[in-house]
């Protein structure tokens, strides 16, 4: 899959998410396969503003590349100075969301917001396009009501300004992560553009995103809260891609896996402020896994990394003595 100037190994794609997609998990996406991993969103005013926490998002590192780093704001002045910062910080694709839905980003007119405001889109295209000289995507819902027609509107105006793709989480503002994404919006894009199109929603395993592929026809495949809770189903669904059976996931991998991000998010963050972040994100790796709920109390009780480091191994080791090593 080519998105601009940029060719990616495999068209599987780590979607951004608040909280969850830093540098970190990034790197373990990558580990995975992951042809492309995202930022999470980082704010254009205060990457202006030049705020120490909002910078702190542009942390990268070699291994993860190609990166894509998603900035969100409503002023076209803003999003473009933010892109050049996030170009100079080592960007290789500016994303601009256009989907999130959480109140406190819709209320300063950012995000879905801007759905409803073909010409502000616009302009903001407009702008942060002239300031770039790497791929330009964006991320959308369809819109604020089910008939996609907002969606289409700003494909188009994406694609004329100079868009290199645009990826379609085809459910509503309204909905939020409720019922379910509604695929055919997505086929229709592919059909009427001529840039990429990135299907997202719903992929919760390795055979969804295949599926998504077959369904719509798009170029690629975006997964956010399943790779949340499983990293593995970038390997998973490449096995599938490449005519392989689709592997099980090794306790050895597991714990390999949960070290990393540990050891990752400490490094990156303190071990003050990364404990917190790890709490939720060590109870999403067990999700399904014998004795899980157990696992997730000792996790939570746990008061320093290396106190949740331990609770990995003691855990891990007696699901080995249960079944022998293998997990799903």
């Amino acid at each position: 899959m080519r998105i601009g100037g940029i060719v990616l190994k495999n068209p599987l794609i780590l979607a951004p998410m608040a909280g969850i997609t830093n540098l970190a998990f990034r790197l373990a996406a990558k580990r995975m396969g992951a042809g492309l991993v995202c930022s999470e969103m980082v704010s254009a005013n205060g990457l202006v503003r030049e705020s120490k926490r909002t910078g702190e998002l542009l942390a990268t590192a070699a291994a993860e590349r190609p990166l894509s780093i998603q900035i969100f704001g409503s002023e076209p002045a803003y999003m473009a100075e933010a892109a050049a910062l996030v170009c100079e910080a080592g960007a290789d694709i500016v994303d601009i969301n256009f989907g999130c839905s959480v109140k406190k980003v819709v209320k300063i007119g950012a995000g879905a917001a801007l759905m409803r405001e073909p010409a502000r889109c616009r302009a903001i295209l407009e702008a942060v396009r002239k300031r770039l000289s790497i791929p330009l995507t964006i991320k959308i819902r369809s819109g604020w009501d089910a008939s996609g027609d907002e969606a289409r509107l700003l494909c188009r105006i994406a694609q004329e300004c100079g868009v290199d793709a645009v990826a379609v989480h085809p459910r509503t503002a309204r909905q939020g992560f409720a019922g379910r994404a509604d695929r055919s919006l997505i086929a229709d894009l592919k059909r009427t553009l001529s840039i990429p199109v990135i299907g997202n929603g719903d992929v919760t395993t390795a055979q969804e995103a295949l599926a998504m592929m077959g369904e719509t026809g798009c170029d690629g495949v975006m997964i956010g809260r399943a790779a949340a809770r499983n990293p593995w189903i970038f390997a998973q669904a490449l096995d599938l891609l490449e005519g392989r059976e689709e592997r099980r996931v090794s306790l050895e991998e597991r714990a390999r896996l949960m070290a990393s991000c540990l050891d990752d998010t400490a490094a990156l963050l303190g071990e003050r402020r990364a404990w917190p972040m790890m709490r939720s994100q060590l109870s999403a790796f067990s999700k399904g896994l014998p004795g899980a709920g157990t696992f997730r109390e000792a996790v939570m009780r746990a008061k320093t990394v290396e106190d949740a480091r331990s609770a990995v191994v003691l855990y891990l080791s007696r699901l080995s003595g249960e079944d022998g090593g293998g997990a799903p």
